[in-house]
């Protein structure tokens, strides 16, 4: 299990830094005014191009956005049972030691997104309602990303029946690819907007999973 941990958490800051060097790099690379308004735009050449392949699609975007309350309500899911264990055993230091880490890892991915929506990098193709929002890296699909393998994870470590869990699997690997390809091809961000996302959700699940796996081993 430690092993384990130290290589998952390894791989989490290769991510985080990656993601890090993305973000640099987005405000280096071919910055062109190319977004409303006037707004400068990294990897513009290459992020319009995408965009005017794939165009605007509101439907998608509407139900994407709506569909965006799954992983909060995965968020809710576990807290609940965390604060069911805290009733019956009467002391946070009796939760289930994954739950409380899982409330840490939720805690931060939220964090996040509220970090970017407060500190734009980027500003979305298109205006929303006619103003100007944030848009890197994509909130929706940091929020997906970074909340549904949880699910997966969880139940995977405390069901017991397979068919269960591979019902689980499924509908949260198919879940998530289509919230990603969505947001990708409904045209409400640009392309570095969603590999911003991918990454930073990647190294964030990484370093919560890598956690699990030395706790466990201390615990032990």
């Amino acid at each position: 299990m430690k092993k384990r941990g130290k290589k998952l958490l390894l791989l989490g800051v290769v991510w985080e830094a990656i993601f890090a060097v993305w973000t640099v790099l987005i405000q280096m690379v071919d910055v062109q005014p190319a977004g409303q308004k006037g707004t400068d735009i990294g990897f513009a050449t290459f992020n319009v191009w995408f965009h005017k392949l794939t165009g605007v699609h509101m439907g998608i975007y509407t139900i994407t956005d709506w569909l965006g309350l799954v992983p909060l309500f995965v968020c809710v899911f576990f807290a609940g049972i965390g604060f069911v264990q805290l009733i019956k055993r009467r002391s946070l230091f009796q939760v289930d030691y994954d739950i409380i880490l899982l409330g840490v890892y939720y805690a931060v991915v939220i964090l996040g997104y509220i970090i970017f929506e407060m500190i734009p990098i980027n500003y979305r193709p298109i205006l929303i309602e006619g103003r100007l929002e944030a848009s890197y890296p994509s909130s929706t699909t940091l929020l997906v990303l970074g909340v549904m393998p949880t699910l997966m994870e969880q139940m995977n470590r405390r069901l017991r029946n397979s068919m269960v869990k591979r019902t689980i699997n499924i509908f949260t690997i198919a879940f998530s690819v289509y919230m990603v390809v969505g947001r990708l091809v409904c045209g409400v961000h640009w392309f570095t907007d969603i590999v911003g996302a991918v990454l930073l959700s990647g190294g964030l699940f990484c370093t919560y999973k890598a956690a699990v796996f030395l706790c466990y081993k201390k615990k032990n």
